[in-house]
């Protein structure tokens, strides 16, 4: 069953969505400053390809306040934007029973895209 979700989703606007956050990490790492953004995006862009079967798990503390303060930037550069896109779309999609496992993969994007950093994409 996950295959034939993932295989939905591409069809349905996964590859669009995952093409979209790869040209904007490409664009985030024009400059130095940028790369760590770009690299999540990146993780937003895997997430994106195939949902299903895949999760999000913390890092730990690896990242100490590095991670909590680039967080806070991601967050007031667009992190709050792609979230509320992504829990609007998951709303959307929880209206039919058909529709509710591709809204849960939404908000388990919206949870990734609002704190990316100190976190990692890892299969089921």
């Amino acid at each position: 069953m996950k295959t034939l979700g993932n295989i939905l989703w591409l069809i349905f606007g996964g590859l669009l969505t995952a093409i979209e956050y790869v040209f904007a990490s490409l664009i985030l790492m024009i400059t130095i400053i940028g790369i760590p953004f770009g690299i999540q995006t990146l993780k937003l862009a895997m997430l994106a390809l195939w949902p299903f079967g895949n999760k999000i798990v913390e890092t730990g503390n690896s990242g100490g306040c590095l991670s909590i303060l680039m967080n806070i930037v991601w967050i007031f550069i667009g992190g709050i934007g792609i979230c509320l896109t992504h829990f609007f779309f998951g709303l959307l999609l929880c209206i039919t029973i058909i529709g509710i496992p591709f809204g849960r993969q939404h908000f388990k994007m919206a949870a990734l895209a609002l704190t990316p950093f100190g976190k990692r994409v890892v299969p089921e």
